[in-house]
């Protein structure tokens, strides 16, 4: 018997949605527990544009935790994340083997085409967000916060006899320093003051600084970033598959190019109310949205001037 060439009952239609739901939810179980293992690497990479645009501005280059069970929340919501981006691939194919029996042949055939550009657009728009959209968001509110509100620093002479103290400014911390000794690590923006050995390894203290007059420290909650990050990476991943639902509504019908066309202006009047809603409220993170949503939109015209529409029938059903 070829595959699909059975006819199901609605009972067993619901016997094959559980099972494919039960294979695509247990899916990404391992590569959570693998994921947890290099929890820590993988939210080095995450935070890495955040503490580069701190740094940049001149302040603390690390994230806050205000609460005990925080950084071990965001040590698994970035595992979690991991472990769905990883497994999207496995949870699309088990919803393919579920609605492929009700395709007909044809239809089959240019929908293996939807999960490899489906894939392209999410890597796609996951890399967009990371080394484009992020650090620029970033660098913008850190550089409004700095500037929203600042105090003005007194000056006056010396006193008579008093000599200031010299604390030496470093790019990177000495190798073995001494019990008390201090210095300036410029890359971190911190006072680092040996205190110990711990075994052969230094102990040092370290306490951050902040360059500028400002009013406003700018330090943020590793909770509140992680959110940030997955909010932008599922917003961005749904719209850059902007292409495949206008494959999809080309394929049946319901979209055709020609028509498609004459509607460009609104098309990007549409990608910016959609680019404003889902981004954050700066002008720089929405224009990065809607410029990229509006190629997407002409890639999708190009896509379905050059692919041919499947044209189902009768006798193709199940072959």
């Amino acid at each position: 018997m070829k595959p699909f060439d059975t006819t199901m009952s609605f009972g067993e239609h619901l016997d094959e949605l559980r099972k494919r739901l039960v294979f695509a939810l247990l899916g990404p179980l391992p590569i959570f527990i693998v994921a947890l293992v290099f929890g820590g690497p993988l939210l080095d990479f995450l935070i890495a544009p955040a503490e580069e645009a701190l740094r940049d501005a001149g302040l603390p280059a690390k994230l806050l935790a205000t609460s005990p069970a925080e950084p071990f929340v965001a040590y698994l919501k970035v595992g979690a994340v991991a472990a769905i981006a990883l497994s999207a691939p496995w949870i699309l194919f088990q919803a393919w083997l579920f609605i492929a029996p009700g395709l007909y042949k044809n239809e089959r055939r240019f929908a293996h085409l939807l999960f490899p550009l489906s894939g392209a657009l999410t890597i796609a728009a996951l890399a967009f967000l990371y080394t484009v959209l992020l650090p620029v968001t970033l660098r913008f509110f850190i550089a409004f916060g700095s500037t929203l509100a600042t105090s003005d620093v007194a000056t006056a002479p010396l006193p008579d006899g008093l000599t200031l103290p010299s604390v030496p400014v470093l790019r990177a911390d000495p190798p073995a320093p001494e019990p008390g000794q201090m210095w300036i690590n410029e890359r971190m923006k911190e006072l680092r003051l040996a205190v110990g050995v711990a075994g052969e390894k230094p102990v040092v203290m370290s306490l951050p600084m902040s360059a500028g007059d400002g009013s406003i420290t700018q330090q943020y909650r590793i909770s509140e970033y992680v959110s940030l990050c997955f909010n932008l990476g599922i917003v961005f991943t749904a719209a850059f598959q902007l292409p495949v639902v206008m494959l999809l509504g080309g394929w049946t019908g319901l979209l055709e190019p020609r028509s498609l066309g004459r509607w460009r202006k609104h098309v990007l009047f549409g990608c910016a109310v959609v680019s404003a809603i889902a981004t954050p409220a700066d002008p720089m993170s929405m224009l990065l949205l809607m410029f990229p949503l509006y190629a997407l939109f002409e890639f999708g015209l190009v896509l379905m001037r050059f692919t041919t529409p499947p044209v189902a029938t009768d006798g193709d059903q199940g072959e």
